[in-house]
């Protein structure tokens, strides 16, 4: 089964946030993750969940532990004006 990160965090700046992010998960060639999408709070326009799918919990991890994804991970921080918290999600059925 596949494994999803959530990443909740409100901010200003949600197009430079999705960008640095896609740029970063890319970097190493074929990304490793299965999906990327940044969502938006309807009832609050700064509230955002970016969600990460990956093919399985070990490549979340081998993903997590680049050098280059955690100084991201310090850089998107400094864009938020409040947060990242972060969820970590097996998923446990999937229909299609």
């Amino acid at each position: 089964m596949s494994f999803i990160q959530i990443i909740d965090y409100e901010t200003d700046q949600p197009a430079e946030i999705d960008s640095r992010m896609r740029e970063q998960m890319q970097a190493a060639g074929e990304p490793l993750y299965t999906r990327l999408d940044q969502t938006q709070d309807l009832d609050n326009p700064r509230h955002f969940m970016t969600i990460v799918e990956f093919p399985s919990f070990d490549v979340a991890m081998a993903n997590s532990n680049r050098p280059e994804i955690d100084q991201m991970a310090r850089e998107l921080t400094a864009l938020c004006t409040s947060g990242p918290s972060y969820s970590n999600l097996d998923v446990r059925l999937h229909l299609p």
